[in-house]
């Protein structure tokens, strides 16, 4: 890795990471076209840049974050099933990761399913307040957010979906999904953290700039993004992403299966 390939992904992380597009299928597909996919400090260096994104969800909802205690225990049950997921299924996660089609075909898949999501859901949204989600109601959302396990899916998109079929309105699911990833991405970054530790991997001074790049940028980026994501959601809702995923879903299986090479497959 070099500093513009750092900064390209750290851009990539802070635009994605909040838009039902995949943040980590984009991070793979960028990565397969640097050629460094496979470096294990690329690997470290897409989860760990998650805290910067992380960090800009705080900053923008800094009041919601003190409402009630109610709110960090749902928050919690809504974690509890990526806990389970993630450690149950790391080594096939893992495995995935490295493959590009995978990432093709689920933005292909999850890109049909946001054309639709508009009118499956035009008059069933209901609740306009986070604090009207009950704790079942937080635990399907979290289900549903373990289908981002599989690259591509998008990890905000699956719990969005997953938020609006109990009723959520768009914006309401849309930002109870930043919340949970505050939990989720931080406690796959410090299991990351901890598994790369255990095996002994050291940093280099120029990787722990990459790093601090790599926060700084997706934390500037990111802070722009989910406001801009909101207002234009609330609006227009999701078909944009759907195309937008399509088109980049086909583009990349044509890549994989005629010009492999280009994603060092």
């Amino acid at each position: 890795m070099n500093y513009l390939q750092a900064v390209i992904l750290a851009i990539i992380e802070g635009i994605t990471e909040f838009l039902p597009i995949s943040s980590t299928g984009h991070l793979i597909l960028a990565s397969s076209f640097f050629g460094i996919a496979h470096d294990d400090f690329t690997k470290l260096f897409t989860v760990v840049i998650q805290l910067g994104t992380i960090l800009s969800v705080v900053v923008l909802y800094f009041k919601r974050f003190f409402q009630s205690f109610d709110f960090y225990f749902k928050l919690l049950v809504a974690f509890i099933p990526a806990v389970i997921f993630g450690l149950l299924f790391s080594k096939k996660i893992d495995a995935l990761l490295e493959n590009p089609a995978t990432v093709a075909v689920s933005l292909l898949l999850g890109g049909i399913i946001l054309l639709k999501v508009d009118d499956w859901f035009a008059t069933k949204t209901e609740i306009t307040s986070n604090q009207e989600i009950s704790y079942l109601t937080a635990l399907k959302i979290g289900l549903f957010q373990c289908l981002a396990m599989i690259p591509g899916v998008s990890r905000s998109g699956a719990s969005i979906v997953g938020g609006m079929t109990q009723k959520l309105s768009r914006t309401t699911a849309a930002e109870f999904s930043f919340f949970l990833a505050v939990p989720t991405m931080l406690g796959a970054t410090v299991k990351k953290c901890y598994d790369y530790y255990k095996d002994g991997f050291v940093l280099t001074h120029e990787q722990i700039n990459f790093l601090i790049i790599g926060n700084v940028i997706g934390f500037i980026v990111a802070l722009i993004a989910i406001k801009s994501f909101i207002g234009y959601l609330t609006k227009n809702g999701f078909k944009i992403f759907g195309y937008y995923r399509i088109i980049i879903g086909i583009i990349m299986l044509v890549i994989c299966f005629s010009f492999p090479k280009l994603l060092s497959i």
